[in-house]
Order: structure tokens, then sequence, then C-alpha cells
């Protein structure tokens, strides 16, 4: 069932920051209404002694200084406290949120959006993202105006404290998912941090671990996050591979819950073939539970061939990480994520986690001494045609029957041996299509001629 959302996207609340919803005024009632909506979901657990926490962390955009303030400044007229953390990835904040027992966490970033935008979204007080019914009631309190007068006077205000060792903590939690009879020592490994969020931490994380890293973008200004750089731009990574020598590259997103690597080559190994080389040595470490790994409907077929050959199976969610975790927990699995770099290991996170995700490939490369560039191969990849293309309007796809007709003659064309795929984003102004078959030239053809009639109908 669609949910009628006014601020909330598929990944919390995200746009041009100072405007519409992502405004200071809009944080603040945002802040108000998760202390809200958190202090009554605590109160049954929590020590009467004990006042509400909530966590705020962000990564590196200008605009992080001023809705952290709001936000911070809605919790706390609640009478929540606050702990700030600071630049952290958004994996450490749902860590972070666990182990410091708070009620919920906030985090500032529009992943790999350029700088200009931001977004807000929430965890739940156990690290995982919210549900739809929560995300709703939220919402509903920052337009509803019925918590307009809860106002705690005196010492019943919130105060804010600053977590000085956030970053640490982040990182030995990391550090934990790689084996400790294991080292990096003799890997040589090229980084590029998006002058993200995970600036600091990757490259601590890799060196004392005992690679060699080579990193590139990782001195964030506040307006260089994702510019020409990170998992959105591959060619990035394999240009570094090449330039230094490297055995693997390791790019992430602007919040770095997302991974895509480079083999030795300078080819880019995207989530599916992390998926693959993952599942399949779990699978043959009995380890992949109930023999199932979890993705969304953009993953490629061969994911389902290479499980199928070793006894496993895929089991498929709609796009979006939420919905991958949301599945993983629901059949108790714990692996999973997306083609677009999302990948989750609930044994050491409950989010996407980049160099978690990083880590596990690294393990399998030294435990099997085999590099990226022959781990990859076991995905035998369906040829795909994707588009991306912005839009003006997200008008709904049952008004442009001439679109439509061309969707269904793509789909009479890979019948039974592909699909189509058209759907909008949910976080940009964007429509997105994907084409699966056997002839890399009949699907591109049609790929084409949709993304024509999408140009003609709604293009920006």
């Amino acid at each position: 069932m669609a949910i009628d959302r006014k601020i909330f996207g598929t990944d919390g609340v995200r746009g041009v920051a100072n405007l519409e919803p992502v405004t200071a005024e809009t944080a603040l009632k945002l802040g108000r209404a998760a202390a809200h909506v958190f202090t009554e979901a605590g109160a049954r657990t929590r020590r009467t002694d004990r006042r509400p926490v909530i966590v705020i962390g962000k990564d590196t955009r200008l605009s992080g200084y001023m809705l952290e303030n709001a936000l911070a400044a809605g919790v706390m007229s609640l009478g929540v406290d606050v702990f700030l953390l600071g630049p952290l990835p958004t994996p450490g904040v749902a860590y972070l949120t666990r182990t410091l027992r708070a009620d919920a966490g906030i985090v500032l970033s529009a992943s790999h959006n350029p700088y200009e935008d931001n977004g807000i979204k929430f965890f739940r007080h156990d690290g995982y993202k919210l549900d739809d019914e929560i995300e709703q009631r939220i919402e509903a309190l920052v337009f509803s105006g019925e918590i307009e007068n809860i106002r705690p006077t005196a010492g019943n205000i919130g105060k804010a404290k600053r977590i000085d060792d956030a970053l640490g903590r982040y990182v030995e939690h990391a550090k934990s998912s790689f084996p400790k009879g294991l080292t990096l020592e003799g890997v040589q490994i090229a980084v590029d941090a998006a002058n993200g969020a995970a600036y600091k931490s990757t490259p601590w994380i890799l060196r004392e671990l005992g690679a060699t890293c080579h990193v590139f973008h990782d001195q964030p200004d506040g307006r260089n996050i994702n510019a020409g750089c990170g998992s959105t731009y591959p060619s990035e990574i394999a240009r570094i591979v090449k330039e230094t020598g490297a055995q693997i590259g390791i790019s992430h997103d602007g919040d770095a819950d997302r991974l895509q690597l480079c083999d030795e080559h300078g080819g880019i190994v995207d989530g599916d073939e992390i998926l693959a080389i993952t599942a399949c040595d779990r699978i043959r470490r009995g380890e992949l539970a109930k023999n199932t790994l979890v993705s969304t409907v953009m993953s490629n077929f061969g994911l389902e061939d290479t499980l199928r050959s070793r006894g496993g199976t895929v089991l498929r969610t709609q796009v979006g990480d939420r919905y991958v975790i949301e599945a993983m927990m629901k059949q108790d699995l714990n692996v999973g994520g997306e083609q677009s770099g999302h990948l989750i290991f609930r044994d050491f996170s409950t989010t996407g986690d980049g160099i978690v995700a990083a880590l596990q490939v690294l393990r399998i490369m030294v435990e099997s001494g085999q590099p990226l560039g022959e781990l990859k191969k076991c995905l035998s990849k369906y040829p795909q045609a994707q588009r991306n293309l912005k839009v003006r309007e997200k008008k709904p796809l049952d008004q442009m029957p001439a679109l439509l007709k061309l969707v269904a003659d793509a789909e009479k064309a890979v019948a039974g041996a592909g699909r189509v795929l058209l759907r909008y984003s949910g976080t940009e102004t964007k429509i997105r299509l994907l084409i699966e078959g056997r002839d890399a030239g009949e699907i591109g053809r049609h790929a084409d001629r949709i993304a024509d009639a999408i140009q003609t109908e709604i293009g920006n």
C-alpha cells in the first residue's frame, strides 16, 4: 500500500539544504517530534532516574552545522539530552546509538548527493532504521501542533554533550569484524573517501590492520563532498588504482554506508559482485543463514544462478536498503544488500557499512590468496541497460500511455529471460529504468526508446 508522505522519502527527509523540508525551522520541529515519539517508546524500559537521550551525527556538508544546532535545540526543548558525535559514517551513528544506550539516533546526510543537499534520517534505539509507522507518527507531529504546548522549563530542559571519542569507538568496532588472527600486511589499498564522513575512519582502520593505504579525496571543506569522487564516480577509483598500483580500491559515498570496489586491473566491482563473493564464501563455510541472501529487484539475475549452483537462494525485496534490512530481520538472515553498494552484514552491523563490507572481501582475499579480479568471476552477469534521468515532475506512470506502450514492448521482448523496471527515485527528482536480458544490443535499443519518451513527457 502506498504511504502518503509529506516530507519523508525512502531514506528519511532529503532535499536542498535551507529549502523546505530541509530547513532549520523544520529540523527544529523534527527534533521536537522525534524527542516526543522516542521518549514515549522508551518510557517503559528506561530507568526513572535517567533522562532520555538522542545521539546526532553528520557527514561533512557545510549545512550540517545549521541543521545539527536546529535539531539539537528541538530535541532539548522536549526535555531530552543530546549526544553530539560530529562527522561520523552513518553506520557509526547506528552503532553508537546502540552502545550508548540512547533512545534514538539521527544522521544528517544526503548520502551520495551533492553538497548543497542534505538529509535527516533516524535510527531506533537498537540501531535499525525506523518502521514506516514511526516515520508517519513523527511526520504527523511536525504538522499537527499536537505537542506545541509541551514546554519543559528550568532543570527539565535537555542538555547537549559532545562525545569526543565517538570516532575511535567506531574504528574499534569496525576492526572487530576482521578476524584477530589475520592482518592486511603487504596489501596495497587505494581509498577514495569522497571527502565525506569516512575521510578519517577508513584509512585509520585499514592502517591499524596493517595495510598500506593510498588515500585520495580525504580533505573535506564542506563543499567538496562527492564532487567528482566517491562511489558515484567509479572511474575515479579506477584511475587511482592504476596510478598507485594498488591491489584493490575502496570507494565510499558521502556517509560511507555504501561501497564500491575496484580490482587490481581497474575493473569496477559493484554491490552484486560483492554480495556474490561474500555469500559464496559463507555458504562454503556454513555461515550464510538459511543459505539465503537478500537483495532487491535491481540486482542482476546472475546472482540467483550463482547462489543456486552452490545450494543457496536469493530473496528479493523492493528497492531500498531499509526493505532489505526488514526482510533480513523478519527471516533472521545475516547477509543482504543492493547493487548500488548498500551492503548489510548483520553479524556486525544493523545498517549498510562500507568499511565493514570491504573488510569481508579483504578477509576472503587474504585467506584464499586470490586477487579480487579472480574472486569476482563467481558472478556471471546478465546484460543490463540502465538509465537514470532527471525529471521536472513525478507524473504518475499510468498517465503516460505512450511510455507504458514502450515498456510493454520491452517486457515482451525479454519475457522469460529478463525484466523491465521503471520507477521514480525516492530521494531525488529522477526516474530510474533498468532492462535486463540476454541480448545487450536489443535491451539497449529498448532503453533508448523509453528514455526518449521520458524526456518528451517529463524531461528536465
